[in-house]
């Protein structure tokens, strides 16, 4: 949610902003949120003239009766009344536009920074970097179950019965590899000085609202019926709502965060979760990075975020690039954005494993996430957030990246320690 400052001051901004999103509809929203936000600064106004005077007029009424005036006395407290009754009108009439101005705010996008290319969709996103050199071997990579169903490590049929299309059983040592690059995800941010969690992995519909957009919640979360409780998408949500409604002291930042939870997505719009896949499911675990930090630190932290995701997926042997997300792209909370993506032997091409964010002071502004400087002044912090690694979809990049024309796949040294010493999955003939 932007400052709505922004919208008084500077609507051309705002407007010019929404257009670079291709979000034309919302364009009538700025001038909406201008007549309202002038209605309600009206309405604040008269209330604190009347406010005034009504303290005036009950001082006069304390004179007056000292003086034995009770007829005069009597005909102020009848304005004093009369000035309660519109005050109560006046405040309830700022209740209602003050909710319609935040509805209407939490649909403006927030400005996005200017290095973000221009485009209408992610088909229009746009490469930046290649890390590590893309093979295709000399042999046919199998579709990624044929190489969990060859490993004996998946069970699609089973998980089709008792909970139904978008949801697996991973055993041996498929589900082994799946816990052990969790576990060396955890490490490799721990290493590099972040903080490891393990949060809720469900969370209040205040604070759903605080980290993401409408559109977002509604294609995304599970409503625990009955409850005021929805799944968790990702853990930054509870990570970041943890500070909600917080102060925090300016020496302390940044705060450098790493969790790990199980994630749980609607997937609606996704064309269909696959019947014999892993890709596109309902239910899966993820490791995480968040960076809370000061407004003039984000873009530094934003290129160490992606960069800690480049380097965990080389250290497994997987050549990955970075594709920066074009403006129509970008979720309404985001400043910017890339996607990682890993490459895949099988399809001779790369697809996304990771995303990295930056959302400014979006979040923070939403969840009133604040910062106390040594001055004593108070602003909103900037929020940002990465995937380390989301397995089960790290596995299909994993296993064509690291399979041998024997059918085995081979375990990258990172990773052995983690996988009892192995060195392959699989019987070498």
């Amino acid at each position: 949610m932007i400052d709505i400052r922004l919208i008084r001051e500077n609507p051309d901004l705002v407007r010019e902003n929404i257009r670079k999103k291709f979000q034309d509809e919302k364009l009538p929203l700025v001038d909406e949120i201008i007549e309202l936000d002038k209605e309600n600064r009206e309405a604040i106004m008269r209330g604190d003239e009347l406010r005034n005077r009504r303290n005036v007029l009950s001082k006069e009424i304390g004179g007056l009766m000292q003086k034995g005036k009770r007829e005069e006395a009597e005909k102020i407290k009848q304005q004093v009344k009369d000035m309660q009754d519109e005050l109560q009108a006046l405040e309830e009439k700022e209740k209602v536009l003050s909710a319609e101005i935040k509805e209407k705010m939490m649909i403006i996008p927030q400005i996005i920074d200017d290095s973000v290319p221009l485009g209408k969709d992610d088909t229009e996103n746009v490469e930046v970097e290649r890390f590590g050199e893309p093979v295709v071997p000399d042999f046919e990579v199998p579709y990624h179950i044929d190489i969990m169903e060859s490993l004996d490590g998946v069970d699609l049929d089973s998980a089709r019965k008792t909970s139904g299309a978008g949801f697996y059983y991973l055993k041996g040592d498929i589900a082994r590899l799946h816990s052990a690059i969790l576990s060396y995800a955890r490490d490799f941010m721990i290493d590099r000085g972040y903080t490891y969690y393990i949060p809720p992995f469900m969370i209040r519909a205040e604070v759903v609202t605080g980290v993401m957009s409408f559109t977002e919640m509604e294609n995304m979360m599970y409503k625990i019926e009955g409850e005021d409780l929805y799944l968790i998408g990702t853990s930054e949500h509870s990570m970041i709502g943890r500070f909600i409604d917080t102060i925090l002291p300016e020496e302390d930042l940044p705060l450098t965060l790493t969790s790990y939870s199980p994630c749980f997505r609607k997937e609606v719009g996704a064309h269909g979760i696959e019947e014999r896949g892993v890709y596109r499911i309902h239910q899966f675990e993820k490791q995480e990075m968040v960076v809370v930090c000061k407004p003039e630190d984000s873009m530094y932290w934003y290129d160490q975020l992606w960069k800690n995701a480049v380097d965990f997926f080389r250290t497994l042997d997987i050549p990955v690039r970075t594709l920066e997300c074009c403006s129509g792209d970008l979720a309404d909370l985001k400043v910017k954005s890339c996607d990682v993506e890993a490459w895949s032997p099988r399809q001779q091409k790369y697809f996304e494993v990771g995303s990295c964010s930056n959302l400014g002071d979006a979040q923070a502004r939403r969840l009133a996430i604040r910062v106390r400087a040594e001055d004593g002044s108070r602003y909103f912090a900037h929020t940002l957030n990465n995937t380390v690694v989301a397995p089960p979809r790290m596995l299909i990049a994993f296993l064509e990246n690291n399979l041998n024309a024997d059918g085995t796949v081979a375990i990258p040294t990172a990773l052995r320690p983690y996988m009892g010493g192995k060195e392959y999955l699989g019987n070498r003939e």
